[in-house]
């Protein structure tokens, strides 16, 4: 992790008033930070995928895309375009515009497989850590600026995206705290280079510099940069949504999620200028939007709400929340929350810098119990102690950390603590024996959770309902798998494949695997 040494002591130069012997001893705690994050998340992820928890999607799409970059080619992922009907040259830049894939392909001529990813995605969340330090030291100084990179590096977000496979958010704590940071920091170019770098991750990667712009907006001196980055925004997310989607051959319209507002864009601007009221009830409709929202800011101690900085994240929030279908967006679980995560920290670490010095409320301290426990020798006593007042300044960012931690047992990382993530069952070792029966090279259709296992050695399709005519298929009728609705509508795929004249070479543990050597794929 030589890079998160020097990336750490890049990160304690310019805090005021500390010696070089102080730079250079957080610069190694932040690094030591950088290396353990990344070390844990990698691991998280290597085991899930041992233990055939990762899924062909999305983690074999990304997989075909890179290995497609690594051969100089376009990124095609064969499995999602005869999946979606797109056909087996589908570029994943018809899906969603995301060419800053594309440099990770020279780690691919190091290992050839879906592991490259996987770790790769672990190092970029783990070097978000560095600009959030950065951030909250200037604020808090460096002792509490570790506390507030813990809390990013425990955040639930970064969990569940580290636990859902591989995505194009990997690159986006990284950029989005970058663009913060330097921002923050008065480096204007290099917060530019860095809103770039973000609209190169994904199509709607605009919103967030719209996001950022309405930011700029809200402070003084700020408005002809804010106007600049909300229009360059706007424009961005157009250009790639409307016009370079359609250009890779995908669908504008397939993501198209608010029915409920319009028909299309247009339309819906329309509506929603005409009836606002209709978003309150989309944004709490179901209920679970409402929930993820508060899961977000509860455990920053809804500090982000005293920050205008929190106006970064809502137009990609919104784009969520207003959405009616695609429930995977507006859950708890998946990626997407990782997207705004390292926004949140920073403007939970600027809530807490605003409130610094502020009185309880008058009504809170009028309250009998909160006065005399004011009142109390022992509260008296804290305060006089020199110790105490040293405390007193990391208490913001410890509690930001404590929130961090709370979280931990309810969402992905607390599956580490889980014996059977490190003990293979029968399942397990019946789909590593399916996984071994099918021979190099071959065309296979397989089960969703098995296919990032055959992804580097063979050309994967995904075991849906409609026939592809690969001479292998790899089903699981031991478990419902996505796509299928019941298990019994695997059972009867398999019966299908059967009468189609596949024959079963091997049966374990809910394990099938079918080939028809002759067979032509379609």
């Amino acid at each position: 992790m030589a890079e998160a040494v020097a990336a750490g002591r890049a990160a304690s130069r310019g805090v005021p008033g500390r010696s070089a012997s102080g730079r250079s001893r957080h610069a190694r705690i932040l690094a030591a930070l950088v290396a353990l994050s990344a070390l844990v998340y990698a691991a998280s992820s290597l085991l899930r995928l041992r233990a055939f928890q990762a899924s062909t999607y999305d983690l074999v799409i990304f997989d075909q895309a890179l290995r497609s970059y690594s051969r100089f080619g376009a990124p095609v992922a064969m499995v999602k375009g005869v999946h979606n009907g797109f056909g087996p040259d589908f570029s994943v830049l018809g899906d969603h515009f995301s060419p800053i894939l594309a440099v990770l392909a020279p780690l691919y001529w190091l290992h050839d497989g879906p592991e490259t990813l996987l770790v790769a995605q672990a190092v970029l969340f783990a070097l978000a850590a560095v600009p959030v330090w950065r951030y909250a030291a200037r604020r808090f100084g460096p002792v509490s600026a570790h506390l507030v990179a813990g809390a990013y590096a425990l955040s639930w977000p970064i969990a569940e995206a580290l636990a859902f496979d591989f995505h194009e958010v990997a690159f986006v704590p990284l950029l989005s705290a970058l663009l913060v940071e330097r921002y923050d920091a008065g480096r204007r170019v290099q917060a530019a280079l860095a809103a770039a770098g973000l609209l190169m991750v994904k199509e709607d990667m605009g919103l967030l510099l719209v996001g950022f712009g309405f930011f700029l907006l809200a402070r003084r001196g700020e408005r002809r940069a804010g106007a600049a980055y909300a229009a360059a925004g706007i424009a961005a997310t157009w250009a790639s949504s409307r016009v370079l989607i359609s250009l890779f051959g995908g669908d504008n319209d397939y993501y198209w999620a608010y029915g409920s507002l319009g028909d299309g864009m247009a339309d819906a601007a329309v509506r929603v200028l005409t009836h606002p009221w209709i978003l309150p009830g989309a944004v709490g409709s179901p209920p679970v939007k409402l929930l993820t929202m508060a899961l977000l800011v509860v455990p920053l101690l809804l500090l982000p709400l005293r920050s205008p900085l929190a106006l970064a994240a809502l137009p990609l929030l919104a784009e969520r929340m207003l959405a009616d279908r695609f429930p995977n967006w507006w859950e708890p679980g998946y990626h997407y929350n990782a997207f705004i995560v390292a926004i949140l920290v920073m403007a939970a670490v600027d809530g807490a810098y605003r409130l610094r010095g502020r009185r309880p409320p008058a009504a809170l301290t009028r309250l009998r119990p909160v006065a005399a426990l004011r009142r109390s020798r022992p509260v008296a006593a804290l305060r006089r102690m020199r110790p105490w007042r040293a405390l007193r300044r990391h208490l913001p960012a410890a509690a930001l950390l404590a929130g961090a931690v709370v979280t931990v047992p309810f969402f992905a990382f607390g599956d580490l603590a889980d014996p059977g993530l490190y003990r293979p069952d029968g399942r397990d070792r019946a789909a590593g024996a399916a996984v071994a029966a099918v021979p190099d090279g071959a065309l296979v259709e397989t089960a969703n959770n098995l296919g990032p296992a055959l992804s580097a050695r063979t050309r994967v399709l995904l075991w849906d309902r409609e026939p592809r005519g690969a001479p292998w298929v790899v089903a699981d009728i031991g478990r419902h798998t996505f796509p299928f609705t019941t298990l019994e509508e695997q059972r009867h795929r398999v019966a299908r494949l059967i009468n189609e004249g596949y024959r079963p070479v091997f049966r374990q543990a809910g394990y099938i695997v079918l080939t028809r050597e002759s067979a032509a794929p379609r």
